[in-house]
């Protein structure tokens, strides 16, 4: 099986998606409060980590707008160092910088069609 990139791309592309939606219009209150969120969303996040760290050295040269280290980062930390997880930095991941992330990811895959 050839490896394409676009796979990786898509799934991270997905699983934003899902989590911009869990989290919905949920406060941060609601969101502390919500154990099973809590979980759910970090399982994306490492999810999304572990898709782009499949992503080839090169298509991430090629594409630097998108902070592949940050994102495998925090796969690693989610994945490693799971009785350490900051749960402000996974409300703020998910609300500030997966917005970010989409519109990156649709623009690029977008580019990728034309």
């Amino acid at each position: 099986m050839q490896h394409d990139d676009r796979v990786y791309l898509s799934h991270m592309l997905d699983m934003a998606y899902k989590s911009r939606l869990l989290v919905g219009e949920t406060t941060h209150a609601g969101f502390e409060s919500n154990e099973v969120l809590r979980l759910a969303l970090r399982h994306l996040l490492q999810v999304i980590g572990e898709a782009a760290s499949r992503v080839s050295d090169s298509w991430r040269a090629a594409h630097p707008q998108i902070p592949w280290a940050e994102i495998i980062g925090m796969r690693h930390r989610v994945v490693h160092d799971y009785l350490g997880i900051d749960e402000e930095i996974v409300w703020r991941t998910v609300n500030e910088d997966l917005p970010i992330l989409i519109a990156a990811l649709e623009q690029v895959l977008g580019d990728e069609e034309h």
